[in-house]
């Protein structure tokens, strides 16, 4: 884990919902921290304007203005060699997203609860996102394993004691957290996966490494996804209106109307099945090559992974394993996407077509084990690209050729993370790059030598 002395860093805030029970009389009321943190001063800043409701559970005198600031005095926790502090209080966190999204969100409040000197309770996992998977975080995680690693640093505990429920008169103060903060924290080691999940991924891993090398391609074409960010390119009308439907069903997708083809060319559509097989065959990767597709069910099923299945040997959890041993994990996305995300660790290379959570998760882990070849794919050009080969101005050697040009600097090498001070949204995601974790006492440029750079042969 990454620590600069006191400074407790506190990473990017994703949604979820924040649950600070203050028990003790602690009033603390901050998740963010200043750049300084040892210079004594936590900065609270509220996110957004809040509801009546809201409002209704602070003190009528406390301002909710969204452009509001707090500073309170903070100061850093001394441990002793049994790790043992005084709490302030219990931090519960409700988790939303996938798999990916919610272990970013778990890391991020092991930090904060380190930060505020509270008791972690074991987050809560989100069942009514649109996989309505029922998995608890003790299906998914190794709990005692999240612990005991984490005991140094934070206190953590299966469940609030009885003794501080609001039956008994307690009433926790429930605020929303800031979207994003600029300090990062390290800390996903600790989450490790159940002995089940964990036997059954490296028996993936093991029968694809059998079988040579291989290379995992995160498809991101599910329906969920397409709806979402409203991506139709290659769909049926009837498909397209399907999706839309879709969109219009959950009202906490906020935008309804999209113009598909205009986000596409600007690259920001996840690339279709098609789209994706071409770029492979460019990248140099031919039918002998193993492709293991990391993904929930592909839109539009078998008919969109013909071409795919043509030029590769692409293979699924599905067909290398049994049906009994999926059995238990069927009907739990996240449980069925951590397979995905330890065979996506241990590839030879990883290929993600649009960057989400999964994407940047496995790209920093592959970064940590040694910057592992990662291809993060440029999709504005590629689409470029696409469309000129497909209307014959390029042909297959000039498009090939262009391919491999745009992408022989984004293999994952060693390189600074680029941090905006100012534009937190705009800068390099940290998980995909904790350039803190990798560099040393060195600085990552000065890895970039021939050895560590990675090529397209």
């Amino acid at each position: 884990m990454c620590l600069d002395g006191d400074m407790w860093i506190v990473a990017c805030l994703l949604d979820l919902i924040l649950e600070v029970a203050a028990i003790m009389g602690s009033g603390v009321e901050t998740i963010r921290c200043l750049n300084s943190c040892n210079d004594g001063w936590l900065l609270v800043r509220l996110g957004s304007l809040p509801s009546e409701e809201t409002k209704a559970r602070y003190p009528p005198n406390y301002n909710l203005n969204m452009k509001s600031e707090y500073f309170l005095p903070f100061f850093p926790v001394a441990f002793n060699e049994q790790g043992n502090y005084i709490s302030n209080g219990f931090l519960k966190v409700s988790c939303n997203g996938g798999l990916n999204q919610m272990r970013a969100a778990i890391c991020d409040m092991v930090a904060v609860a380190r930060l505020l000197n509270l008791t972690l309770v074991v987050p809560e996992l989100d069942k009514t996102s649109f996989w309505a998977d029922p998995s608890n975080f003790d299906d998914i995680f190794d709990v005692k394993h999240f612990i005991d690693s984490l005991r140094d640093e934070v206190r953590i505990v299966r469940r609030l004691p009885k003794r501080f429920n609001r039956k008994y008169g307690y009433q926790p103060l429930q605020m929303p957290p800031v979207s994003w903060s600029n300090e990062e924290y390290y800390l996903q080691k600790a989450l490790k996966f159940t002995p089940e999940i964990e036997a059954l991924g490296y028996k993936l891993v093991q029968i694809l490494q059998s079988k040579g090398p291989f290379v995992a391609l995160h498809l991101r074409y599910e329906m969920d996804m397409l709806a979402f960010s409203g991506c139709t390119h290659g769909c049926t009308q009837e498909e397209a209106e399907e999706l839309k439907r879709l969109r219009y069903a959950f009202p906490w997708w906020r935008e309804k109307e999209i113009l598909s083809e205009e986000k596409r060319l600007q690259g920001l559509c996840p690339l279709t099945p098609e789209e994706a097989t071409l770029v492979l065959q460019a990248l140099g990767f031919d039918k002998d090559m193993q492709i293991y597709i990391a993904s929930g069910e592909i839109y539009g099923s078998q008919r969109r992974l013909a071409a795919l299945r043509t030029a590769s040997r692409f293979v699924k959890k599905e067909m290398l394993l049994e049906p009994e041993e999926l059995q238990q994990f069927q009907n739990h996305s996240s449980q069925m996407a951590a397979l995905d995300f330890m065979v996506s660790v241990a590839s030879n290379v990883f290929i993600p077509t649009y960057d989400g959570n999964m994407a940047r998760l496995v790209e920093g882990h592959r970064r940590y084990l040694g910057f592992k070849k990662t291809i993060k794919l440029d999709r504005r050009k590629l689409i470029e690209l696409v469309d000129l080969h497909h209307n014959g101005t390029l042909d297959w050697d000039e498009f090939s050729f262009s391919v491999r040009i745009a992408h022989g600097k984004r293999m994952g090498q060693p390189t600074s993370r680029l941090v905006m001070v100012d534009k937190p949204k705009e800068e390099d995601y940290f998980y995909s790059n904790p350039q803190e974790c990798l560099c040393g006492g060195t600085s990552c440029d000065d890895l970039l030598g021939s050895g560590n750079i990675s090529t397209i042969q």
